[in-house]
């Protein structure tokens, strides 16, 4: 791993974290392609390289925590008085329940996908056919929200199904953003409703994975020698991003439909799929 490549790797987590496209998937094309470009086999990824990953993450944690500083701050002390004077209708209040429960459930279906998931991290073909589902999922989902009457808010059954689809996109190629938009979507809510949701529904899950995994996996002598000149650029350049894709995409979702991304899912994830097919 280099300096390049960790900025490259960077720009793509902050982009692909928020837009509906898939950070895993695109994490995976970009080191694929970008050693089948130097003549590197494709195997399985270096632990520098998944701590790399976990950096990038941590970069674009970074950019959502202190977008939603505000919407943080306040289901906190909403949960907070809520438990302490027991009242419980405070939407703040219910946000914060519904992503704990999100969570939970999250990490019930996600944990047995885990072993999958690290196979696919070098079989970028399937997960490029993974993204094409994530693209017919989205055009679907715009066009059966548009004969929807009338959109309703998060509620505790779609915050249900959100858990149960970010929770499948444990698998890479299955964007996290896109299932859990799409299907809030499906379930009757407005896309910025049901982006700003998924946006902080990813909090905990991203904080989480970034702790464990280095805890459980990475042997912290070997940590040391890496090359953190790439690992810090590339982390700083993920949060950079991701807190301007965070703000535009929002203001986009508010106006335009996210069938511009299904398309762009089917036609990256059919050239990722017969290219590494054929090499």
């Amino acid at each position: 791993m280099d300096l390049i490549q960790s900025i490259l790797m960077g720009i793509v987590q902050g982009l692909s974290e928020f837009l509906p496209i898939s950070s895993s998937a695109h994490l995976v094309f970009t080191s694929n392609f970008y050693k089948v470009f130097k003549g590197v086999e494709i195997i399985q990824h270096s632990n520098q390289e998944v701590f790399l990953d976990i950096m990038l993450h941590l970069g674009t944690l970074a950019a959502v925590l202190i977008y939603f500083r505000k919407e943080i701050s306040a289901i906190i002390k909403a949960l907070y008085f809520g438990l302490k004077n027991k009242d419980y209708s405070d939407k703040d209040f219910k946000a914060g329940i519904y992503i704990i429960l999100g969570t939970v459930i999250t990490v019930f279906i996600a944990y047995p996908l885990n072993e999958v998931a690290e196979f696919l991290v070098f079989k970028p073909a399937i997960v490029g056919i993974l993204l094409i589902g994530t693209g017919i999922l989205l055009l679907f989902s715009e066009w059966f929200s548009k004969k929807l009457d009338t959109k309703t808010p998060v509620t505790l059954k779609t915050s249900v199904l959100i858990a149960i689809a970010q929770g499948l996109a444990a698998l890479p190629g299955f964007s996290r953003s896109g299932l859990t938009i799409a299907t809030g979507l499906l379930c009757g809510s407005d896309r910025t409703s049901a982006a700003r949701y998924s946006f902080l529904l990813s909090i905990p899950i991203i904080l989480g994975a970034s702790m464990v995994y280095p805890l459980v996996k990475l042997d912290f002598h070997e940590v040391i020698n890496y090359n953190w000149t790439a690992i810090i650029a590339g982390t700083v350049v993920s949060g950079i991003v991701g807190y301007v894709c965070i703000k535009y995409f929002l203001k986009f979702v508010s106006k335009f439909s996210l069938s511009i991304f299904g398309y762009y899912c089917l036609i990256a994830g059919i050239i990722t799929a017969v290219f590494f097919t054929i090499n």
